[in-house]
């Protein structure tokens, strides 16, 4: 049967607000079919079909998160499918792209991607995709991989962390982009580049400070010069910065762009929420690399986010378990780069966003069409429109609520926002029409997420 979605507060495509719309998803597609004005009552004699009434809560698309690691295979104790994608769907989040690393294997074989696929099989709350991985040698695996459906490819230009996905070179880059260039793709860099290691560090590793000089803003500066070199050789293929934390480098990016290159540019959610002037001393669940910089910095991230200079927001949803975390010792130095989020970014960026008179119509073009578009899923998912994928979400703005561990969803409960009071809570998600999560209720029996 269809389902037939109503509410005086739907967020539609080309809309600054919310209005009164019906929607009809198709079964068993799943896919929208109609899109009229107007808030409608139910009329039993005439309407078949499953009946969502959102009355006065604000519908809008799901959201797409396009940088998650979701370690499965092979480190399934820090995190995995079934895990990572409930937390998701709690948060609103109705498509994850998938990291090459941390899973044991990495997606850097067609091999190793049927491998992840098996393993995620029966297991997702949430649709989920997933991207390829550069690593010096691999090039010969790079066309088979865009054939075997990856939505684009990562690689480091500084060490990742995990042995099982070293950086590349300059030169293994530039392969990878020659190999690429005629493919329809994206490369995406970790752009920090170490070409001058700073001196070792006399301050104790338990300092924030301490950290953070080892991450200077010109290791992301230097990358970001070297990506340009090197587009500008190739520049048929759209380039990608994740994770962009240094706003020193957006001159680069910004001339990059005016130039004509196809660069996009993605930050996230805890360089835009987050601040290094606040961050307590032995505390390494704030630790993420590149590192979260100082207050001046992240305001000059929103500009640029605001101005289109950064295309979207992501969460890079990057957990390990707490030993890895040097919970115990409070050690920042030693610990595992990464931060958890997933599930909390919308209501991050509303409850930071609205203290800067951003719209809901802003946040959701930063979390879901443009990071839909970014992941080559544009045709599909980000928007309430004919053709689209029935994805929604049912949320409450003005409901507020603090972050316990108890709240979070994810497999490792470590979180540098614990204790935050948020605003906006999601009260329903629905993947395709089907329900996956309820807030009062919980999660669906059985997950209906697609394998992309």
């Amino acid at each position: 049967m269809a389902t037939i979605l109503t509410g005086r507060k739907i967020l539609l495509p080309g809309n600054s607000e919310p209005r009164p719309a019906t929607i009809t998803i198709a079964a068993p597609s799943g896919k929208i079919t109609s899109v009229e004005d107007g808030w409608r009552t139910r009329d039993p004699a005439s309407v078949h079909g499953r009946w969502i009434d959102a009355l006065d809560d604000v519908v809008i698309p799901g959201l797409v998160d396009a940088h998650v690691h979701l370690n499965e295979p092979g480190r399934t104790d820090w995190e995995g499918f079934w895990t990572g994608t409930r937390a998701a769907a709690a948060g609103g989040v109705t498509c994850v792209v998938d990291m090459p690393l941390n899973s044991i294997p990495p997606t850097c074989t067609v091999a190793n991607l049927d491998l992840k696929r098996q393993a995620a099989s029966g297991q997702c709350f949430t649709d989920v995709a997933f991207w390829g991985g550069v690593i010096p040698g691999n090039q010969a695996h790079l066309k088979p991989l865009v054939d075997a459906g990856v939505k684009g490819f990562k690689c480091f230009l500084i060490d990742s962390g995990v042995e099982e996905f070293p950086c590349v070179s300059e030169s293994d880059a530039q392969h990878a982009m020659e190999i690429l260039q005629e493919s329809p793709t994206v490369l995406l860099f970790h752009a920090e580049f170490d070409s001058s290691p700073a001196p070792q560090s006399e301050q104790p590793s338990t300092l924030y400070s301490t950290f953070l000089s080892s991450r200077p803003q010109k290791l992301e500066t230097d990358a970001i010069s070297l990506i340009n070199k090197l587009q500008s050789q190739h520049p048929s293929l759209r380039c990608h910065i994740v994770h962009l934390s240094a706003a020193s480098a957006l001159p680069l990016i910004r001339a990059a762009k005016s130039s004509g290159l196809k660069l996009t540019v993605e930050t996230c959610f805890h360089y835009l929420c987050l601040s290094a002037d606040d961050i307590p001393s032995g505390h390494p669940e704030f630790k993420c690399c590149p590192p979260i910089r100082e207050t001046a910095n992240r305001e000059l991230l929103w500009e640029a986010l605001l101005d289109g200079s950064i295309d979207c927001v992501v969460s890079d949803h990057s957990p390990c378990v707490a030993d890895l975390k040097k919970m115990d010792g409070g050690d920042i130095m030693g610990a595992w780069g990464g931060i958890s989020t997933l599930g909390l970014g919308l209501s991050l960026l509303w409850t930071e966003g609205s203290k800067r008179g951003v719209s809901l119509a802003q946040i959701i073009d930063w979390i879901s069409k443009k990071t839909a578009e970014h992941a080559g899923l544009g045709a599909s998912k980000g928007e309430l429109k004919v053709g689209h994928d029935g994805d929604f979400v049912i949320w409450d703005p003005a409901a507020e609520f603090t972050v316990t561990k108890e709240s979070l969803q994810f497999k490792n409960k470590l979180s540098p926002y614990e204790g935050l009071t948020l605003r906006g809570r999601v009260k329903q998600t629905y993947v395709r029409g089907n329900l996956v999560y309820d807030h009062s209720t919980g999660f669906a029996d059985i997950p209906c997420g697609n394998l992309l």
